[in-house]
């Protein structure tokens, strides 16, 4: 039998629904005697000391800037809203997306910035 990569398994369990994987963790428990869930609660613990803060993030838009066409443009790209609402946030402000990765968020902030928006994260 060949071995199963862990590329493989994530992938397989990528494609599998909430009971399949419930099932999955109640075999494993009766197959090797440990609680799958328990290990992976405790494995961040080892590692404590690295605190690299949320993980996740929530882009607000603080003002479009002047040049608000480019980012009425970056709005629609990114949310897929319409022009009407992208301009909406653009003129009043507000919650682009919500807790999206970290990196996400810092790439979202550096283009909308570029473009000349004031942005925050939360």
């Amino acid at each position: 039998m060949a071995k199963l990569t862990k590329e493989d398994f994530i992938s397989a369990l990528k494609e599998m629904t909430i009971l399949e994987v419930k099932e999955l963790v109640d075999a494993m428990k009766e197959e090797f005697g440990v609680d799958p869930s328990a290990v992976a609660v405790a494995a961040p613990q080892a590692g404590a000391a690295v605190d690299e803060g949320p993980s996740t993030k929530t882009v607000v838009l603080k003002s479009a800037g002047g040049n608000k066409i480019a980012v009425i443009k970056i709005i629609k790209e990114v949310t897929g809203l319409g022009l009407v609402e992208a301009k909406a946030i653009a003129d009043n402000g507000g919650n682009l997306k919500e807790n999206i990765d970290a990196k996400e968020a810092e790439a979202l902030k550096a283009q909308l910035e570029e473009a000349g928006a004031e942005v925050e994260l939360a």
